[in-house]
């Protein structure tokens, strides 16, 4: 399965820090935003990456992730030259995706807790998989109204009266269906190409999962000052009290065979003395006693 980041939009929501670098270069904590999708796509295998982002923007997505050698994985860079909607990144990157099933993550969304998204690459076949969060605020996203029997039946964008408090967050799945779904989507009443909309494409075709986010599963949105604030104390909290590290994803690239001992062993010891390091140098030690 291959994987898509999407780092672009104006960030206008994070002014004026989106003055000086990109909302998915800001940090969370001890590490820039983009480290959180990218490293939950590691986790669960993705081996080929395509990262979109503004043109300005690409450069220092480069600087920082370079050709993906370093985690074992090859990113390709594309520009997204206008934000014209979540689905833009499928045309953008139709030539990325070939032939393959893809799975689209957002560069503002920080997942935490359990194998459901690991699981959730190995097991799918065919159709789109999406997720359901249970919210206090559905009227800020997309809601899915499930029926009796759980199963998913309507997809709302942003109502004014939402049919259940299950929003879906920013990970998506698809077969490559998705190519051509996205190829003839019509732009929605915001002039943008929905997400919302393939989601409802796949729905009236009867191929699509809605898999429900258990309890404790956490999702932050770091797309505004405050929600980037709770995230970083989120962040923080964690790994304060568990002495590890959410985000990492060198320590993902090893803990999911993508790198070797030997080769976690090299990334790391190429690093400058920092927390980060001495933090990787740790779980080293410790795949070194086993």
């Amino acid at each position: 399965m291959k994987g898509i980041i999407l780092a672009g939009g104006a960030g206008s929501r994070l002014y004026p820090l989106t003055l000086v670098a990109s909302k998915q270069l800001q940090p969370v904590y001890d590490k820039p935003m983009i480290y959180y999708p990218f490293t939950t796509l590691l986790e669960g295998g993705v081996r080929e990456f395509c990262l979109i982002s503004t043109p300005q923007d690409l450069p220092r997505f480069r600087q920082l992730l370079g050709d993906g050698s370093r985690f074992g994985v090859t990113i390709d860079y594309r520009e997204q030259a206008r934000p014209e909607g979540i689905a833009q990144a499928f045309r953008i990157a139709d030539s990325f995706i070939g032939q393959d099933p893809v799975t689209l993550i957002l560069g503002d969304n920080i997942f935490w807790g359990g194998d459901v998204f690991t699981r959730a690459f190995g097991e799918f076949k065919t159709g789109a998989t999406i997720f359901g969060y249970h919210v206090l605020d559905p009227e800020r996203y997309g809601v899915v109204e499930f029926d009796s029997t759980g199963k998913a039946v309507s997809i709302e964008e942003k109502p004014k009266q939402p049919k259940s408090n299950y929003a879906v967050p920013g990970l998506y799945i698809y077969d490559n269906q998705i190519v051509s779904i996205a190829r003839d989507l019509k732009p929605g009443a915001r002039g943008e190409l929905e997400i919302t909309d393939v989601n409802l494409e796949y729905l009236r075709r009867g191929r699509l999962q809605v898999c429900r986010l258990e309890r404790g599963f956490a999702w932050l949105d770091a797309g505004t000052s405050s929600s980037l604030h709770e995230a970083s104390a989120y962040v923080q909290t964690i790994e304060k009290r568990q002495g590890i590290k959410i985000g990492c994803p060198e320590e993902a690239a090893f803990r999911s065979g993508i790198l070797s001992l030997a080769q976690f062993e090299t990334v790391v010891n190429a690093m400058p003395n920092c927390e980060y390091r001495a933090y990787l140098e740790g779980a080293v030690a410790e795949a070194k006693r086993r």
